[in-house]
């Protein structure tokens, strides 16, 4: 998944699992959604729904959950000790990966409005999602709770953003927004002291601490941290004093700065922090952040694989002290991967190369156009990281870690395209195997081939394009790179030419058989443009790596 969306919706039932049931079971039959946790709370009578995917399809699993608990929850007999204002008391929409919060404030307002349009409920829009200041908090729109809400609807200034000011006795109204990822992460301390833990979360957090003046009156001093709110607790489990926090805006305020900040603190006592946990689940991109900022503290080069920062990061925040941390059941992005649609780069390369020899059509050219690419990106990485951290080379360290890091992302990219390629050529010969009795099938086979094989020809171009990123890296590490590694170099350039060509066979094959001509000349004329410009360049490489190896000083 490119974007990725977090949905965590409230229910105002927690104690009766055919209804929970029936709720979470809509949010399943949608597809590119993962349903990753749900917790219902007897005392609180309400259960809280984790869910994640792509946005158009976050934004229907949504919807779907909110219409089944409308018919199924009825507010005028619902009791329970947390505050909530309907049905469905509040869902907010979380930016996760490769998405902004302007669209996904957009999302949520076209749930709102369809809720409100639809299912004729009463919607508040809340924290960026927020049409006035006063509504931006949840606990503001929530004063009142479902009891007082008939009255609240009279009120003009209360008037719902979506749908009439009408009360809606069995469903109540509910509150809509967008909001930042929210990691819950504790941080452990060598101390069974509550006191000192709590000392420690005041000195952190946003709100900071009450410092009593001369004159006796208490000021309110801010905390060192903004988007942290922090208590100190004692774990009976653990037998230990931790800092509890809830970071609501990582990107702002990242990781590593909270682990490092309380340390100081922590030191200022005569404490440890001996390790950290993160509760519930994490973002990719805040670990990766955190794994970075450690490897440039070492002098290190971030151009390195994504699971060995990822593993940087657990290892300096602590997060095995004490429990295990496992990155697939505890990173988002990791939990939300398709492992069928990644079938073909999981495998080994005896797997793939006996796969690639059978009769089978696919995998085929356009897959090994893929690999090609993604082992000149790899290449390129390795002779970054070989030069980074060398005295003789300083000063092309930085733009070598630069280097390095982005030909791991195109590396990434090319894995992906590897399967896609295939993927795409399936989705062809499934096109082909539709009914054609009748003219409407032949016609509805001959649209769906049409489309297939455009989309066949895309991924192709996609490998092609690309390949002019994979020349220009590495040029820079023949050029810059050391020059023991220069032959790799030139190895990353050939890759590149060979998986370019290979990726242009691929794309004029495709086109031939096209019947939209324009597209089809548009795609061959932008094709050739592309192999010309990375046949010159890595022409141009190649002489140069030679020139190098003959000539080594």
């Amino acid at each position: 998944m490119n974007k990725i969306v977090e949905c965590v919706p409230n229910f105002s039932e927690g104690r009766n699992p055919a209804v929970i049931k029936a709720i979470t079971d809509e949010i399943k039959n949608v597809e590119n959604v993962v349903l990753l946790d749900v917790d219902p709370g007897q005392a609180a009578n309400r259960t809280v729904v984790t869910f994640a995917g792509e946005p158009e399809a976050v934004k229907e699993a949504a919807f779907r959950a909110i219409k089944k608990a409308i018919e199924l929850i009825d507010m005028t007999r619902h009791k329970g000790e947390h505050p909530r204002l309907g049905a469905v008391d509040v869902v907010p929409f979380v930016p996760v990966k490769n998405i902004t919060m302007e669209e996904v404030v957009k999302l949520s307002h076209e749930v709102a409005e369809r809720v409100a349009k639809e299912l004729n409920v009463p919607v508040y829009m809340y924290e960026y999602s927020a049409t006035k200041p006063e509504r931006k908090s949840l606990a503001d729109i929530r004063k009142g709770e479902y009891e007082g809400l008939p009255e609240k609807l009279k009120d003009p200034e209360w008037k719902p953003d979506y749908g009439e000011p009408v009360f809606n006795p069995k469903s109540g109204a509910m509150v809509i927004g967008a909001r930042d990822f929210l990691i819950a992460y504790n941080i452990n301390l060598n101390t069974k002291d509550r006191k000192l833990a709590h000392k420690i979360a005041k000195e952190i957090r946003e709100k900071g601490k009450l410092v009593k003046q001369e004159d006796g009156t208490k000021v309110r001093v801010p905390g060192k941290l903004k988007h942290v709110r922090a208590i100190g607790w004692y774990i009976d489990e653990y037998g230990i004093a931790q800092i509890s926090i809830n970071l609501t805006n990582y990107k702002e305020t990242p990781l590593w700065k909270v682990f490092e900040t309380a340390e100081e603190e922590a030191q200022k006592l005569g404490l440890r922090v001996t390790g950290s946990e993160i509760v519930g689940l994490v973002p990719l991109d805040a670990l990766l952040d955190t794994g970075k900022h450690f490897l440039e503290k070492q002098g290190k080069s971030c151009g390195i694989p994504e699971k060995d920062i990822v593993d940087i990061a657990i290892k300096s925040l602590g997060l095995n002290d004490v429990a295990p941390f496992e990155p697939d059941k505890k990173i988002i992005d990791y939990m939300l991967k398709d492992a069928s649609k990644e079938r073909l780069r999981r495998m080994t390369l005896a797997e793939f190369a006996d796969e690639l020899s059978t009769d089978s059509p696919a995998p085929g050219g356009g897959s090994v156009a893929a690999l090609m690419g993604a082992l000149s990106a790899a290449l390129s990485a390795m002779v970054t990281n070989l030069t980074h951290g060398k005295k003789k080379y300083k000063d092309v360290w930085e733009k070598m870690d630069e280097t390095g890091q982005k030909a791991q992302m195109l590396k990434y990219r090319y894995l992906e395209l590897i399967d896609k390629d295939t993927q795409a050529f399936d989705r062809v010969m499934a096109a082909f195997s539709l009914p054609r009795k009748t003219e409407e099938e032949k016609k509805i086979r001959e649209n769906a081939i049409e489309e297939a094989s455009k989309e066949a020809t895309l991924v192709p171009l996609t490998v092609l394009k690309e390949t002019v990123n994979l020349i220009e890296m590495a040029e820079i590490v023949a050029e810059e790179g050391n020059v023991n590694s220069v032959s790799d170099a030139g190895v990353a350039a050939t890759s590149a030419l060979s998986a370019a060509k290979s990726a242009y066979l691929n794309v004029i094959i495709n086109t031939a058989s096209l019947k939209d001509r324009e597209f089809a000349e548009s795609i061959n004329k932008e094709a050739e443009a592309i192999l010309k410009n990375v046949e010159e360049k890595a022409s141009s490489v190649f002489e140069k790596v030679k020139s190098k190896i003959h000539n080594p000083s």
